[in-house]
């Protein structure tokens, strides 16, 4: 993805190019228009399949105003690809550059594979060195890209689902208003089928054939589409798996009612102890911080694989710990030996994740491990301890005491 100085330079002079966006500094609107840019980068529209460019630190002109390129403003710019506001996650790297013999920060943005890509509900485009929101002819062009790359597992088509398969309710009434923005809906003219091929949850307008992400998300009998696509919940009276059973449960539906009724699970089998002795005011605790396991499922569930086996997200509390299962080893850049390190992550499923986003269950991308390990910590339980192997991840948390 690294541009040659000779190519970034090129791209600086070119004042016309479709493919270039220059910022003086990142004050007042540019982290707006700056993400603007991205997006329409990432959808590509002229299809020219190289990467879109912008820099901070360079006028209109192509000339570098000598602009201080901080590490705070790398990360802060870094930061841009995971905050959510961009689904699905752009690929997209930040470097600080020597370019015309001053620092240069430089953005470098990759086509999507699965555009259309959308900035706080709007699909931008790029029309020559102008910004501009998708017309539903642009949207349709993008769409019909999309079936031609070598798309993820979630975006495959489900053959033996049909359109009727779908909830249109939970789509129009749940999904649609958090993935677009309400005056992009109200001037929206266009039909059923082809706002469920925008999101991405059928093949296309003309081939209306559920993907697995539709059918996770809207499907009426998730479960018979996609067998794993459910959490077995156990709760133990002892140490082992032999011990006996208190709770029991495997919770299935549509997206979001799997993570709904696996967190309304989680809440009734939490204990919370009362504590009179070790200051003068009383203090709660529970056993595990509910926000930290809530982390940890929706992680498994977003970041499992669904693909070539049966096996749910498993989650089974013993009376001393919990377990975490989720089918299918790191992925990506993700390796067994950096897994968990801070700013390693990828996405098997990164449109599962755009819906999780979309539902109101995520609310920025690659901080959940980090999240559930200070608020263990705060509570008093030990760190979380994962064990990722190729074939699935097991977390074990153990209880406060």
């Amino acid at each position: 993805m690294r541009l040659s100085d000779e190519e970034l330079k090129l791209s600086l002079d070119d004042l016309e190019s479709d493919r270039s966006e220059r910022k003086e500094s990142y004050k007042g609107d540019a982290p707006e228009t700056v993400r603007q840019a991205i997006c329409a980068f990432a959808n590509d529209l002229p299809g020219h399949q190289l990467a879109g460019v912008v820099f901070i630190g360079v006028r209109n002109d192509g000339h570098p105003v000598g602009l201080p390129i901080t590490d705070e403003l790398l990360r802060t710019l870094s930061d841009i690809r995971s905050d959510g506001n961009i689904q699905p996650m752009p690929s997209m790297s930040v470097e600080k550059r020597i370019l015309k013999g001053s620092e240069v920060a430089v953005i470098t943005v990759l086509p999507a594979d699965a555009p259309p890509v959308r900035y706080k509900g709007r699909t931008y485009i790029r029309t020559g060195p102008r910004r501009d929101i998708a017309s539903q002819q642009d949207e349709r062009i993008l769409n019909e890209r999309r079936r031609h790359q070598n798309l993820p597992f979630d975006l495959q088509p489900v053959p033996f689902a049909r359109l009727a398969d779908l909830s249109r309710s939970i789509f129009e009434s749940e999904y649609l208003p958090g993935a677009f923005a309400a005056d992009v809906l109200d001037a929206n003219d266009r039909s059923y089928e082809e706002r469920l091929s925008a999101c991405r949850m059928i093949e296309s307008v003309d081939k209306p054939v559920p993907t697995v992400l539709g059918c996770l998300v809207l499907g009426n009998r998730p479960r018979d589409l996609i067998p794993c696509g459910y959490v077995q919940f156990l709760r133990l009276d002892g140490v082992e798996l032999d011990a006996p059973i208190l709770d029991e449960a495997a919770i299935d539906g549509r997206l979001g009612e799997v993570l709904t009724r696996t967190d309304e699970k989680i809440k009734a089998n939490i204990s919370t102890a009362v504590d009179i002795q070790s200051s003068a005011t009383e203090r709660r605790y529970a056993d595990y911080p509910l926000a930290a396991l809530q982390q940890l499922v929706r992680n498994a569930v977003m970041h499992r694989s669904y693909e070539a086996t049966n096996a749910p997200v498993r989650f089974t509390w013993f009376s001393d710990r919990i377990e975490i299962v989720n089918p299918g080893g790191p992925y990506g850049i993700v390796t067994c030996e950096n897994f968990g390190s801070p700013g390693i992550t990828d996405y098997r499923n990164p449109h599962l994740a755009e819906a999780m986003k979309v539902l109101g269950y995520v609310q920025r991308f690659g901080v959940g491990i980090a999240i559930a390990r200070r608020l263990l910590s705060q509570n008093g339980n030990p760190p979380p301890v994962f064990e990722p192997r190729d074939t699935h991840v097991l977390v074990t948390l153990r209880r406060a005491e």
